[in-house]
């Protein structure tokens, strides 16, 4: 399957590197692991057969939901660590592995242009969220969260888990956060932090980030950026002018959630939070009975000791940080140009859907690497249905789409006319959705516009 290395070669890397591993602990008496034997092999084959309902998340021609195979040195180090198993919660538990993560959370913090930052790695952006979010409260009790309606869902949810209010602002037609909207939130509510998402999880819109630090400047707010998604994008050179400026404006802000498992070719669950001011490690501050010895010789706070969380997979900072190694975050570099390609892929495939007569597409070209769309129909109802159809249908030759439910304001103004007898406020469209997040999808465009062409024309005829 493209995305995975010749079996042989993975194995020779990572039995050469377990050696040298294993090496580094001889001194000690022998303690030879449990034999496996014929039982594990029959478990581990029916394991493979399990694992055959899975969709082929690694293959090019899977083009659907945010699922990007780890980069198979992420995936050696990985089994690597797990050797030792290291737990990142003290440095008791994983001495190397805590080293290596501040090591990976700076050159992430280097990325979006903060030389000072706390931060650390998490099970994934919504844990990191959560604590952006808690810190916020921390500072502004009883303030609002607010967000965009196409923000993630669960800046809601965590937000009531806070004891927060939440104030939901409506988008413009692109899908971006609506600025009048905004304002008059700021000026008629008690808004302690505004959520910018820079990668919405849907369409991939980019909030206009650069004016809501303006609005800052006049109505004093704490600003937190959901790039859990998009945040690997700062890299990228062909972004457009209107989503670079966002981009641009990230060192600003005052919390960023990234997610390396999502473009940064991380295993799950592997997510980050950075602060820029690292004074706010004094809200977790905390202590343990029988956890920070080991970690008291150091004056800065341990990882433990500016996480929520608890126990953390160290081997998540081992892939992480080789997996920087390899491809460092270099503008220009062989890992922005990986972002780069997917997002050549969509804008390909949204050229060649706009000159097809069968279906519509929104106002807003793809801000980065997700593309939606809809076949042209009568009704909302029927384009949804049509959806669903080309869905199921492209199933059968391999492609494999998403669907996403969107208002349909985000399409032309005539696409859909009002059904006077049964007007809706704010009709909704079931979209297809693609998103085109592997560098692979850009030579693969050919194949993946012929199955969805044939899709499309089996539905429609």
């Amino acid at each position: 399957m493209p995305g995975n290395p010749p079996r042989d070669e993975f194995l020779l890397r990572l039995g050469e590197a377990q050696a040298r591993l294993d090496a580094g602990f001889a001194r000690l008496p022998p303690s030879p692991p449990p034999a496996l034997g014929e039982s594990v092999a029959a478990i581990l084959s029916q394991v493979a057969e399990r694992m055959h309902d899975n969709y082929p998340y690694a293959h090019p021609l899977y083009a659907g939901q945010m699922l990007k195979p780890p980069h198979p040195i992420a995936r050696a180090a990985y089994a690597l660590a797990m050797s030792v198993n290291p737990n990142n919660h003290a440095l008791d538990g994983g001495r190397a592995s805590s080293a290596m993560e501040v090591e990976a959370v700076a050159a992430l913090a280097r990325m979006f242009g903060w030389p000072r930052h706390l931060g650390h790695l998490s099970s994934g952006g919504t844990f990191a969220n959560l604590e952006a979010l808690w810190v916020a409260g921390q500072l502004h009790p009883a303030r609002a969260i607010a967000a965009s309606g196409q923000a993630h869902y669960t800046h809601a949810r965590i937000s009531a888990v806070l004891g927060l209010p939440f104030v939901s602002i409506p988008t413009d037609d692109s899908g971006r956060m609506d600025l009048d909207a905004l304002e008059h939130a700021l000026k008629s509510q008690d808004v302690g932090t505004v959520v910018a998402t820079l990668g919405a999880t849907a369409t991939g819109a980019v909030d206009p980030l650069d004016s809501v630090l303006e609005l800052r400047a006049r109505y004093g707010f704490r600003i937190h950026v959901d790039a859990a998604y998009g945040g690997y994008f700062m890299l990228a050179g062909n972004l457009g002018p209107e989503t670079r400026a966002a981009f641009d404006a990230i060192a600003g802000v005052d919390s960023l959630v990234v997610d390396p498992h999502k473009h940064g070719l991380q295993p799950y669950g592997c997510g980050c939070i950075l602060f820029r001011d690292p004074a706010v490690g004094r809200f977790y501050k905390h202590d343990s009975p029988y956890t920070y010895f080991t970690s008291k010789n150091s004056s800065e706070l341990h990882l433990g000791e500016i996480s929520l969380e608890c126990s953390r997979a160290g081997a998540s900072a081992v892939a992480l940080w080789a997996t920087q190694r390899l491809l460092p975050y270099l503008p220009g570099g062989e890992f922005a140009r990986g972002l780069e390609a997917g997002r050549s892929a969509a804008l390909e495939i949204r050229r060649r859907l706009a000159a097809d007569l069968r279906v519509v597409l929104p106002v807003a070209p793809p801000a980065l690497d997700i593309l939606v769309w809809a076949p042209r129909g009568k009704s909302p109802a029927e384009s949804s249905a049509r959806s669903r159809a080309i869905f199921d249908q492209a199933l059968r030759s391999d492609l494999y789409l998403a669907l996403a439910d969107l208002p349909a304001r985000f399409f032309p103004p005539a696409t859909w006319p009002q059904d006077e007898t049964h007007p809706q406020a704010d009709p909704i469209v079931t979209c297809l959705r693609s998103v085109l997040m592997k560098p692979e999808h850009l030579p693969w465009v050919e194949q993946i516009w012929l199955r969805l062409d044939a899709a499309t024309t089996a539905v429609l005829a």
